[in-house]
């Protein structure tokens, strides 16, 4: 199993989804404890949602395996991103606090070098290429990179997560410019509540990549899932819902690309 499924656009915008993948290495589904078997923590659903980047234009890398086999938005070092509750490049709990795997079943030191070498580091690399070519084309390259979670997990945040929360690393990861232009969607519209760095400041593929100094801008964007999705198995695609969202979002990357190329 390939570590990535990888499209090259012609704009230079790169759409990252990390957590969508549902593969798992044969020791990790022998070893997940019954709460982790149907994957509860996963990025469900967001390559359709995301669909319409690819008739933008965009490049679209999408990873294959479970967050569960290994986090490709944590550092490979595994230092923790948040001082609050949060889970590592090799997730020991769900975001609920349960263990991911049953006792003496985690994977081995072995294994998991194995997981960083075949999985983590292509995905990275083909970003790092990506970025690289973007610039090269274009002068300047944006990366945006697309999760979702539910939107109420008492462990992780105190009551109902905001329908839209951006992550910019406080403003590191990209232009003030940017961060305006995406504030003035976000504030045209009044169906949807959002915040930009509140709980989610963006991971690991943020903060390393998005260098607004050397051309190149990185955007995390944590939806809510309740509003494309049902939050409870089997996690049903909701296309109404997803639809309306969907409008919001071709918006905000159509006049995140244009402030970019400003």
């Amino acid at each position: 199993m390939k570590a990535f499924h990888f499209t090259q656009g012609k704009l230079p915008l790169l759409v990252s989804i990390p957590h969508a993948g549902t593969q798992l290495t044969p020791e990790v589904e022998a070893g997940l404890s019954e709460a982790a078997r149907g994957l509860p923590d996963t990025d469900w659903h967001i390559p359709l949602l995301y669909d319409f980047v690819r008739d933008l234009g965009a490049s679209v890398l999408i990873g294959h395996y479970s967050r569960y086999v290994i986090d490709l938005n944590r550092p490979p070092d595994n230092q923790p991103l948040y001082t609050t509750a949060t889970t590592g490049l090799f997730p020991e709990t769900l975001f609920d606090g349960t263990p991911t795997f049953a006792p003496g079943k985690t994977p081995d030191a072995g294994q998991r070098q194995g997981y960083i070498d075949q999985i983590w580091h292509p995905y990275h690399q083909q970003i790092q290429q990506e970025l690289a070519r973007l610039k090269a084309q274009h002068g300047y390259a944006l990366l945006f990179d697309a999760h979702s979670i539910a939107s109420s997990i008492p462990r992780l945040f105190e009551g109902r997560l905001p329908d839209l929360n951006i992550g910019t690393n406080d403003g590191v990861s990209c232009s003030p410019a940017l961060i305006g232009a995406i504030q003035s969607v976000c504030a045209a519209q009044s169906d949807y509540s959002w915040v930009i760095n509140g709980r989610f400041k963006g991971g690991y593929i943020t903060r390393a990549y998005g260098q607004p100094q050397q051309q190149i801008e990185a955007v995390q964007l944590e939806l809510a899932q309740l509003n494309y999705m049902d939050e409870t198995p089997p996690y049903a695609w909701q296309q109404a819902r997803a639809t309306q969202l969907q409008k919001l979002l071709k918006a905000l990357i159509q006049r995140m690309l244009a402030q970019a190329s400003a």
